[in-house]
């Protein structure tokens, strides 16, 4: 995976992407849709160290554009209104389907640590038929903490 060039003075070690990727509520997703038009919206996530999971509606605009392109740019940022707390994270790839879509609970070995990771983190996980997996094995990663400004400014 390429390495990031600039602003690695403000990149965040793997230790600390991958902390702040577990405790990290929602993501953004950003798809390629009809015309080459970016489509972008919220969705809940888990990070397993390598992957970024992501539950979607699978009658959605997203699950739609995925299917046709699988190309997302996915953002995960805190912040406010002080600079210096500004940080997040943005996992470029291709997200692809694993499982049946929508999910069932068909026993599916790949989705053991995800779906467990999910309960972990939003509580009790329940296959509603409504909801699919997809996949992103980042090509590329992008980090910032402008906290470190502080430490390294």
């Amino acid at each position: 995976m390429p390495g990031q060039r600039r602003g690695t003075a403000i990149a965040m070690s793997d230790k600390e992407r991958d902390a702040f990727l577990h405790s990290s509520p929602v993501c953004r997703v950003a798809t390629v849709g009809p015309g080459g038009h970016p489509h972008n919206g919220a969705l809940w996530f888990v990070w397993d160290g390598t992957a970024l999971w992501l539950n979607s509606l699978v009658r959605s605009q997203r699950w739609t554009d995925v299917s046709r392109d699988g190309r997302v740019s996915v953002v995960v940022d805190e912040g406010g209104f002080d600079f210096l707390r500004l940080r997040g994270v943005e996992l470029l790839g291709t997200a692809r389907t694993v499982g049946e879509a929508p999910r069932t609970g068909e026993p599916v070995d790949e989705l053991r640590a995800p779906e467990r990771l999910f309960a972990e983190k939003y509580g009790d996980f329940r296959h509603d038929g409504r909801h699919g997996w997809l996949r992103l094995r980042p090509e590329k990663i992008v980090s910032w903490d402008f906290g470190k400004l502080r430490v390294n400014g």
